[in-house]
């Protein structure tokens, strides 16, 4: 029995080529907010904080963007942000690097909005440039606190040992003593030098303040104030030849770890 032979049509053998997928946009770096009590953008502190921050996108904001220290309006704004009588004044930087006396009433809502506005952009965590001590403030994401991330750091380091504390203002000096003796249970003591003061004097000044606090029993510095900056800190090892704890490298250091954890 003959079977039926089919014939069999040519096939397209091409192969085909599923589309392809389009390439995936790298995701966004995370943000770290950076709110300053006084104006934005701290051109003193970025040379400090970007190598402690790789991969991390920085968006600064300041309190005080919106205030006017130009012309007639500059002694008006002044009087309206200053310290209540008695009051510790706080110390912060402008745009154009001169500084600011800020009493924590007229601040806080400016800190507010300065914050709102760094999330707006993207801030995973906001850290507040400051070691002042400030009531609550509103937040949707992880607002970090200068002061007590430099003050549990530096209690879990120096011990027992007396502590010299350097703070920008002599109006301060009285107020910083105490919160830090609050803390460390060994002697604190407390000098002043101004990181917005003259750049000729600042470094000198700052040596000086080292010297006095060695001289008078510390064994550790602290560089209380975020305006501090890594060749401050150098300027007070040299004078003094005692290990030196520099606020904004702890803070901005914390505030990485912060941020790597909510990438």
């Amino acid at each position: 029995m003959r079977k039926d032979v089919h014939a069999v049509d040519d096939m397209d053998t091409t192969e085909t080529v599923p589309p392809e997928h389009p390439a995936r946009a790298p995701a966004p770096a995370p943000a770290l907010g950076l709110v300053t009590i006084g104006q934005a953008p701290r051109a003193d502190l970025r040379p400090d904080a970007e190598p402690l921050l790789p991969g991390v996108r920085l968006v600064e904001h300041g309190a005080l963007d919106a205030e006017r220290f130009d012309g007639d309006a500059e002694a008006a704004t002044r009087r309206l942000l200053a310290p209540e009588d008695g009051e510790a004044p706080l110390v912060s930087r402008l745009r154009d690097g001169r500084s600011v006396l800020l009493g924590h009433g007229a601040i806080v809502p400016r800190i507010t909005d300065a914050v709102a506005r760094a999330e707006r952009d993207g801030a995973a965590a906001t850290l507040l440039l400051c070691t002042g001590r400030f009531p609550a403030v509103r937040a949707r994401q992880p607002l970090l606190f200068a002061e007590p991330l430099v003050q549990q750091a530096v209690a879990a380091t120096v011990g027992t040992d007396p502590v010299g504390i350097v703070c920008p203002h002599p109006d301060q000096a009285e107020d910083v003593s105490q919160r830090w003796a609050e803390l460390l249970p060994g002697r604190v003591q407390a000098a002043t030098a101004d990181p917005y003061g003259p750049a000729e004097r600042v470094l000198d000044d700052i040596a000086a303040a080292a010297r006095t606090l060695v001289d008078r029993g510390s064994s550790w510095l602290v560089l209380d104030c975020i305006g501090y900056t890594e060749q401050m800190r150098t300027a007070a090892l040299r004078a003094a030849a005692r290990p030196v704890l520099l606020a904004r490298a702890i803070a901005v250091r914390m505030a990485a770890e912060v941020v790597a954890a909510s990438a």
